[in-house]
């Protein structure tokens, strides 16, 4: 029996009460191989999303964040009007001191197993090195290196995303899509980060970041002078900020850091950046413009769902600049409607997701 002063635990997730499709655990032993594949829909073609190798504190936590995750990309997808749908995958451990050409490839048999239901790519702690040696065990990998015909660093159109979003939200709250002469703050300043920031500098905005890892902030000043750090992030959010964009991991917006947080404009390259339901509200109460993470971030997987087309850059940044458009149209149509942007996001994904998804009603042989 259970004692009843002790509360509660939370409940285990659950892929059946997350509405996903399939979750797939794949282990080898003999490399060390934990990992879990999610797909969350195939409603618009097969599920893309990237695999993300990453020490988490538990099995639980991390199929957390894989359900999350997927869920993520399958919006992202639609949002983008790429004919794909979500999944992600997390591999369990440090890529620093677990990471073999052995383990790879076992995870690459693994995908092949899903025969196209599931593409993987990069994500947090794999790069596209890591997938020349996935790809070696299985044809559905996107994010190659360019030497293998892929698309190689896809922070690249990430970063060139945000930075889009950002225009974007400054048009629909400043009726100016210039950022010269306003202050950003930067949680994050690696893979897509320091891309990012590049973009800020050239518009002539005044730039600050913060990084845990001191070396990245140290080639980014060496890069851009002109730049500022700061020791932390909630020395970041207190600043007075015009935009802060988080790039780092996910849970950026929590209860604490929106009392505190001094921007007027939230747009950043996280994936899953508010802490739980309900936080996009209080945005709205704080009068902070929130635009939805998988809106702005989707220049990435624009760039390696292009390699399924045989790669081109230049076709791959102009679908990337649509990001500007889909994010005032997210802003305006949550404007309109009295909803937070992420509510409107989602309906619009969900609107895509339904009336395109059912064309597979009709057989075709």
């Amino acid at each position: 029996m259970t004692d009843p002063s002790t509360p509660p635990s939370t409940p285990a997730p659950s892929a059946f009460g997350s509405h996903h499709e399939q979750v797939v655990f794949c282990h080898d032993e003999a490399t060390g191989l934990k990992a879990i594949i999610a797909i969350y829909s195939t409603a618009l073609g097969p599920a893309l999303g990237g695999t993300r190798f990453y020490p988490y504190a538990s099995e639980a936590d991390a199929l957390t964040d894989v359900l999350n995750l997927s869920q993520g990309m399958a919006y992202k997808n639609a949002l983008a009007g790429l004919d794909l749908g979500g999944g992600k995958a997390v591999i369990i451990g440090d890529p620093h001191t677990l990471k073999t050409e052995a383990l790879l490839r076992a995870y690459g048999r693994f995908v092949q197993t899903l025969n196209g239901r599931y593409f993987t790519a990069c994500d947090v702690g794999t790069f596209s090195a890591d997938m020349d040696l996935i790809a070696r065990e299985s044809r559905f990998v996107t994010g190659r290196t360019v030497e293998h015909g892929g698309a190689g660093d896809s922070s690249v159109l990430t970063a060139f995303g945000v930075y889009q979003g950002m225009r974007a939200s400054a048009q629909h709250l400043w009726g100016d899509t210039s950022l010269a002469g306003k202050r950003v703050g930067v949680a994050g300043v690696g893979k897509v980060g320091r891309h990012l920031v590049g973009h800020l500098v050239a518009e002539g905005a005044d730039v600050v970041v913060t990084d845990p890892y001191a070396p990245a902030v140290s080639a980014l000043l060496e890069t851009h002078p002109g730049v500022r750090s700061v020791d932390d992030t909630d020395t970041l959010i207190r600043e007075p900020l015009d935009v802060y964009a988080p790039c780092a991991l996910g849970g950026a917006l929590d209860d604490a850091s929106i009392e505190v947080l001094t921007a007027q404009v939230v747009c950043g390259a996280a994936n899953n950046q508010l802490a739980h339901p309900g936080i996009e509200k209080r945005l709205q109460e704080r009068g902070i413009t929130y635009a939805p993470d998988y809106c702005v971030n989707a220049g990435g997987v624009i760039q390696v769902a292009d390699e399924l087309e045989g790669f081109d850059f230049d076709r791959a940044k102009l679908r990337a600049t649509s990001i500007y458009d889909t994010t005032l149209g997210v802003l305006e149509h949550a404007r309109d409607e009295g909803i937070s942007p992420s509510l409107a996001a989602d309906r619009m994904a969900e609107q895509r997701m339904r009336d395109v998804g059912r064309l597979r009603s009709v057989y075709l042989p």
